[in-house]
Parts: C-alpha cells; structure tokens; sequence
C-alpha cells in the first residue's frame, strides 16, 4: 500500500490491541526476550504495527514488529504478521561479500579446495595440441617420416590427455620438459601481481634490506629460479635469514649474507703522529705583526677620541 493511501489516525480497535501483540511476538520468539512495547504505527486503514523490544543477545536496538488488522465494519482484530526488524541504532550484519572475495593470504588450511574461475586474469591457456595439424596434412607426413628416420617415437593424442610421462624424443615428451603440459599457465597480469607482491615483502625498500650489508645478488645462500621472474627474483636458503625459504628479490638483503664476514671494512682515517723529540714554543702574547690588528694606536681613531 502506497505512503498517498495510508491513514495517519491508527484504528482505535487496532491501536489497543497490545496484548495481542505481545502473545503473538512471546509465541514466535525465545521466552523472555520480548521487551516493553515501543510504540505503534499507522500502516493503513484499519492495520497497525506495535513495536516491542528485543532483549536477544546479539541483537542490540532490533524490535519485534506485530502487525494487527481489522476488517471493515468488524469487531474482532486479527493477526497479520510477526517480524524482527532492525531500528535506527541497531546492529547490522555487513555486507555479503562472496566467498573468492573474502579469502586472504594463510585461510587455506588441510583439506580446503579453491576453485579457481575460468576467467581468472592470473592464467592463460598453455598447450593443449590444438594447433597441431591434420593427420592427412601433409606436414603431417613428413614428420612422421622424420620421426620414423631419427627412431623417435610419436604418440597420439594431446600431451595434457596421456596417462603416463612420454617416450623421450615424442613431441609430447619435448611439451612435457617444457612445462606445456599444464591446461593454463601464469599470464603476463599474474606474473606482475606475484612481482610486486615478493617486492613488497622482500624488497630494497624493506628495512631489512636497507640496513643490510649486501644485496642477495652477490650472496651464496641465494637459489635461482628459471622463467622470466629469474631475472629479478630467487629463493633464499639460509636458514638464519628471515627470508628462508621465501622467494626474494635481487635487490633484498639481510645481515645473514654469505660474504658479510669478509667484506672490506670501510677506509679509516690514519691516526694523528705526535713528535715528542721537540718543543713548539707558544708565546703567552701575540707578536705585533702577527694579526691584521694593530696593536698600537691608530692614528685615524685617535683624530676622534677613541681609545
């Protein structure tokens, strides 16, 4: 019912009608948790909501909401409906957020599955045989005719369908030691995103980093990765550094370096010579030609009296 045709007078039969109200809100909710009434609203003619507290824990400033109708030129009022509502000050649950959205770094534990999305911009789609051609092509052919020269072996089908690992010398067996086996692979986005992420934990910005000795570049401890991100990054394998076990980057540094006990230690000033075979006499005054200052007067200050 629109706000236009709402009556602004509550029905007087409605209006009175608090105990049953009340009995309606006590039959729906827990024993003893249904408050003193808090007021009344006009919905329309004939129809009123009564408010009453809600003394649920949990559920601060919530109010159980009875609405009560009557039928025209009826004597009885009957129960419409019983609800909990939220007031002004009440405490809400957040928003939903979905569940993709909520996992952070450390809430996968034993046994827990994270279905990755079919469109997720971290991945891209790796090999999976579809480009190869037609078995009467004739590229076809004379592959196989190369195969059967080099005594190589080809199998059928794509490399991702094959139970077992490969013959060496299939072109399965060359996907397979080049990592194209996998359905989707890391894309260009997913590889910057884990970059600025390892730069951000084990970085040159780190304070770690900053008051090292050395960068990891230049220490033993520090285990090579392949692929592109092995031009910036590595795993580190000193048990004492903070970073054991977690990829670095070549720039981080840590006072576990391989080489922190051997480096040159920074140019000291040599310490000063002191001749005690002679004596540098000092006068107690200085000698008249020694300074810029006269020490008798000075004829110009004596023409205006000065001293």
């Amino acid at each position: 019912m629109s706000a236009t045709t709402r009556s602004r007078t509550p029905d007087r039969l409605c209006a009175e009608a608090v105990d049953l109200a009340r009995a309606a809100a006590e039959e729906a909710a827990a024993p003893g948790v249904v408050g003193e009434h808090a007021g009344m609203v006009s919905e329309g003619d004939r129809v009123v909501t009564h408010f009453f507290e809600c003394k649920e824990m949990g559920y601060r400033g919530w109010r159980w909401a009875v609405t009560v109708a009557r039928a025209s030129r009826a004597k009885f009022v009957t129960l419409d409906e019983t609800v909990l509502l939220p007031g002004t000050d009440a405490l809400l649950a957040p928003e939903w957020v979905p569940w993709s959205e909520r996992l952070r770094p450390g809430d996968m534990g034993p046994g827990d599955l994270l279905p990755t999305d079919a469109e997720d911009l971290r991945l891209e789609p790796g090999y999976s045989g579809e480009d190869e051609p037609a078995p009467n092509a004739p590229i076809s052919e004379e592959m196989a005719q190369l195969a059967d020269a080099e005594d190589a072996e080809v199998t059928a089908g794509t490399p991702a369908v094959l139970p077992l690992v490969p013959s060496r010398g299939s072109i399965a067996s060359v996907a397979e030691e080049l990592g194209m086996r996998r359905a989707r692979v890391l894309s260009r986005y997913g590889l910057h995103i884990a970059a600025d992420r390892w730069e951000e934990s084990y970085g040159a910005k780190t304070a770690m980093a900053q008051a090292a000795p050395a960068t990891c570049v230049s220490c033993g401890f520090l285990n090579p990765i392949g692929g592109s991100l092995g031009q910036a990054f590595g795993v580190c394998a000193n048990e004492i550094s903070p970073a054991d076990g977690c990829v670095v980057s070549l720039s981080y540094g840590c006072g576990g370096h391989s080489e922190a006990a051997v480096m040159p230690k920074p140019p000291r000033p040599a310490p000063p010579v002191i001749d005690e075979t002679r004596v540098d006499p000092f006068p107690l005054r200085p000698s008249p030609d020694s300074g810029s200052v006269s020490v008798g007067p000075d004829e110009s200050s004596t023409e205006f009296g000065h001293s």
